[in-house]
């Protein structure tokens, strides 16, 4: 598999409650998305970012980091062929999004993602 950008899912109760720390005192100020659900905030300088997350709508398990790429079938074909644990099956979201979650060895889930351009 070839990561070609990992970003973080920090949990919060409330993405709107949580948004002004890191929009204001961080500098992420350009909000790429906001579902409800989870949101990504930006820094224009820097391209830093961070997902605040307070569920995953569509998973029983909430990842840790989203892990972009360009193959996410290839991807999700090797993850099986590691015999790696599958949180989620590969599926194209209604929010226009391919992704599985997987189980890393340590415990951590991890969202594999391809973003629709």
């Amino acid at each position: 598999m070839h990561a070609k950008h990992i970003m973080a899912n920090l949990r919060v109760a409330d993405v709107d409650a949580a948004r002004s720390f890191y929009t204001d005192y961080l500098g992420l100020s350009t909000e790429e998305f906001n579902m409800g659900w989870v949101a990504r905030y930006t820094s224009p300088e820097t391209g830093a970012n961070i997902q605040l997350v307070t569920r995953d709508a569509t998973s029983s398990e909430d990842s840790v980091v989203s892990v972009l790429t360009d193959d996410v079938d290839s991807a999700y074909a090797e993850a099986q062929e590691l015999g790696l644990e599958i949180v989620r099956p590969l599926t194209t979201e209604a929010w226009g999004v391919r992704r599985f979650l997987v189980r890393a060895p340590d415990g951590n889930v991890i969202n594999i993602v391809n973003h629709r351009d």
